[in-house]
């Protein structure tokens, strides 16, 4: 799909609306007020999970007089031209998921960006969202930010990944699932340092919500005990030149720690070297000729 740029249709009066509906990522009563209104109101509701759906309507205590189509990773592709031929027609379309934000990191980026290229308007309900809700109680900087979403699972892709962000001075915040969050933490772990300070929120605006403040090393520890509900990883930003001794022997052993996690000495050695703020070249003299 080409990047949309300006709208293709713009001779014709395109009377539809996509509504991206935010929803409780826990307490129904956190749902914003016009979330209620708009599901009523549609024509169409494209849901994530047309059973949580129900459940959301009968907590909201309202009925929906429009048509309701499931809209999931499975089927987005498939289904997005009928839901743009609906808008196109005038139709008012709410779009849902099971928790938080269409589109972030959940079913909605291809309907966004296809409802744009058709020349349909596109708004909001704003609502809740874990990626804000754990930068709030963290207790991390939260004046420069960045959310990088899950994590590949694999665990060569992961560790990569996390190299490439060794550096990054924003604070991180990464969705992961529960039995995934131990060895995505270990990963943290030997990309980032032991003790580069990190919250792991669990089941936030739940009953059995907690929050875990720790260094990466320690939090490793916690999660071996096993987790449950949906996780949300908040990460210190590296500090430039104090993530990585610069003496020879701790630039050796940050390096050996990175190959043994799976990482390829040449992008552990890049890790490193940003981690330590040292050009690449004295990390690989340390690595390849000195060592």
């Amino acid at each position: 799909m080409r990047k949309p740029t300006q709208p293709v249709c713009k001779d014709r009066d395109v009377s539809g609306v996509l509504v991206l509906a935010g929803t409780p990522i826990g307490q129904v009563g956190d749902a914003p007020p016009r979330l209620a209104a708009e599901l009523a109101g549609a024509d169409v509701v494209a849901a994530e999970d047309t059973r949580r759906l129900r459940r959301l309507v009968t907590d909201l205590g309202i009925e929906l007089t429009g048509r309701v189509v499931s809209y999931f990773e499975g089927n987005e592709a498939a289904r997005t031209p009928s839901l743009v031929e609906a808008l196109v027609a005038g139709e008012r379309v709410v779009l849902v998921t099971d928790a938080g934000m269409p589109s972030v990191s959940d079913p909605g980026y291809r309907l966004v960006a296809a409802a744009v290229e058709a020349g349909v308007r596109v708004t909001a309900v704003p609502g809740p969202s874990a990626v804000l809700t754990a930068l709030a109680v963290s207790g991390l900087p939260v004046d420069r930010f960045c959310f990088e979403g899950f994590l590949p699972r694999k665990a060569g892709e992961r560790s990569r990944r996390l190299a490439d962000l060794a550096g990054e001075q924003r604070t991180m915040v990464f969705f992961e699932a529960p039995h995934r969050t131990e060895a995505a933490l270990a990963a943290m772990r030997d990309a980032f340092g032991p003790d580069r300070a990190a919250v792991v929120c669990r089941e936030l605006t739940k009953t059995h919500e907690e929050v875990r403040r720790d260094g990466l090393a320690a939090l490793v520890d916690w999660a071996a005990e096993g987790i449950r509900g949906e996780v949300t990883i908040v990460v210190t930003g590296a500090t430039p030149g104090t993530a990585v001794a610069s003496d020879p022997d701790s630039l050796r052993a940050a390096v050996a720690a990175l190959e043994e996690s799976g990482m390829r000495r040449k992008e552990a050695i890049a890790a490193v070297a940003v981690q330590a703020g040292l050009p690449k070249r004295d990390v690989y003299q340390v690595v390849h000729i000195d060592g």
